[in-house]
């Protein structure tokens, strides 16, 4: 494991492999390197690409500085393609993808760009919908009440509540509770 240090002082822990051009890989919102699809997907890469791993800001071995913002996490990917050299690919899927869009969007040395179901909705009628999302979860975020959040993000992205309740006696449920406070976008 490396790490890099990202402009406000948060450790970014990244993992390393293979040889070739520079691609980083970015998880979706409850994933980190070692959990969600990323794991099986950069062997198969690093046999042709230098490929970085990486736990998004407040998952896994990554620093929990707040508050959480879609530019903090752009300064993260700032970080790491430097460690990369200056310039990288990048990989990317659901929130993940999102991120590296504003990213590539900000100016960042992406060189190539690759995304798997980023979580954008153009239909007008949406937009109400995702103010909402927010002015639901910031309460529970404050009253402590993780599960909850975490349930409320796992329905908004279309998973029916009767699975996300059943979600919650999974030994992993304490896991996602951990990573809460990051869904605030």
């Amino acid at each position: 494991m490396g790490t890099v240090i990202s402009a406000d002082g948060t450790r970014i822990a990244f993992d390393q492999a293979g040889q070739g051009a520079p691609l980083i890989l970015v998880d979706g919102a409850l994933c980190h390197r070692a959990g969600g699809p990323m794991p099986g997907l950069a062997p198969l890469l690093a046999q042709h690409f230098t490929v970085f791993t990486y736990d998004r800001r407040g998952r896994n071995e990554s620093g929990d500085t707040v508050p959480y913002a879609v530019e903090r996490e752009v300064e993260d990917l700032v970080a790491l393609i430097t460690e990369a050299g200056g310039s990288a690919g990048v990989y990317a899927i659901s929130s993940g993808a999102a991120l590296a869009l504003e990213a590539a969007a900000s100016g960042l040395n992406i060189t190539k760009l690759a995304l798997y179901e980023p979580p954008f909705n153009m239909d007008p009628a949406a937009r109400p919908a995702a103010v909402h999302y927010s002015q639901q979860l910031r309460p529970l975020l404050a009253e402590g009440r993780r599960g909850d959040a975490v349930a409320l993000f796992m329905t908004r992205v279309g998973m029916p509540a009767e699975a996300a309740d059943g979600m919650r006696q999974s030994p992993m449920w304490p896991a996602l509770e951990a990573v809460a406070p990051t869904l605030a976008y």
